[in-house]
């Protein structure tokens, strides 16, 4: 007899996975990496006319094992072509005793919560604990749950926003008021609202860096979220060797990251990365050792977050009765 498989909308994920859970998970996910307990995640690349595919793979065991590969299609001028998203995609979670494909899940919501879990994760061990006040470059699809996920680990009283598209970031601070409840104001001129800022999140799909070293004042903590394949960069090389940068994945930060760019420029090298993120938060490597550090994330994205994420989505579906099953036979 076939088995069944739980069909799961981004709506679905949105109401199954919160913030909270999504980072509780994904810390587990890291710190279980950092022992060597799950193996590294994959990655596979593959370049489009206007854009880019690219499938990330990885397993976790939780109450049992589980494998997770996610596919997503990244084609930055689909609103403005398409009106689509620029990202899309699904994500297949099977047992990894049996290989039962057991989901099949919208990658869009569970991607922007587990990019935005990481984030808080490294805010949490790399900001200044005193961190109040908050910049987000960049108000596209990412920018709320970015927000909504640093504010579970720092208590902000200053947040704002910065868009090359000032409507953008004005719809942003409106879209934060109602769904968060928290005052976002709108900022035209980046380079002030940089050097007042203790917690920097870049999210962009920005192809050449905007932040400079002159643009970061000491002890700021900046999460570079946006540049998740090699064609995409935030962050100048001088700055990103004057910081201490930890990555969510070494290896793959040095091939898509800003470490690439910083690398091919001839600013670091791989090996002047400070750590990685699971080695942060398994206290192996030491992270902010002082108020002064500027310290960078530079987050790519793994498959051990997307499956830590999946199971969560996956086992709170199966408690809540949630989804269309299916059967392919």
């Amino acid at each position: 007899m076939a088995s069944e498989t739980i069909l799961l909308r981004g709506a679905d994920v949105e109401a199954l996975l919160s913030p909270e859970l999504c980072i509780e998970a994904v810390e587990d996910a890291f710190r279980r990496l950092a022992r060597q307990e799950v193996p590294p995640p994959a990655i596979l690349g593959v370049r489009a006319q206007e854009g880019s595919f690219h499938v990330k793979a990885g397993l976790l065991e939780a109450d049992s094992a589980y494998f997770a590969a996610k596919v997503n299609a990244n084609f930055p001028q689909n609103m403005v072509r398409f009106g689509l998203p620029t990202i899309q995609g699904a994500v297949l979670l099977f047992g990894a005793t049996d290989g039962r494909l057991l989901a099949v899940m919208d990658s869009m919501s569970l991607t922007a919560r587990r990019t935005a879990a990481a984030t808080a994760l490294a805010a949490r061990y790399l900001s200044r604990a005193s961190s109040k006040s908050l910049l987000l470059c960049g108000c596209g699809a990412q920018a709320l749950e970015q927000l909504r996920a640093v504010l579970c680990v720092r208590n902000l009283d200053r947040i704002r926003a910065f868009d090359l598209d000032a409507m953008k970031a004005t719809a942003f601070a409106a879209a934060s008021r109602a769904s968060l409840g928290v005052d976002v104001a709108p900022v035209h001129d980046l380079h002030s609202a940089m050097l007042e800022s203790d917690i920097v999140v870049t999210c962009t799909t920005s192809k050449k860096f905007f932040v400079t070293p002159g643009m970061v004042r000491a002890g700021t903590f900046i999460a570079a979220v946006g540049a998740d394949n090699e064609d995409k960069q935030e962050i100048a090389p001088e700055l990103m060797a004057r910081a201490k940068v930890v990555t969510d994945s070494t290896d793959q930060a040095s091939r898509i990251g800003d470490l690439h760019h910083a690398i091919v420029a001839g600013a670091m090298q791989a090996a002047d990365a400070h750590a990685e993120l699971c080695e942060i938060i398994a206290q192996t490597r030491p992270a902010r050792e002082n108020d002064e550090e500027i310290t960078i994330f530079d987050s790519t994205g793994t498959g051990l977050q997307d499956v830590a994420a999946a199971i969560a989505v996956y086992r709170q579906a199966k408690r809540a009765g949630r989804g269309m099953a299916y059967a392919f036979a």
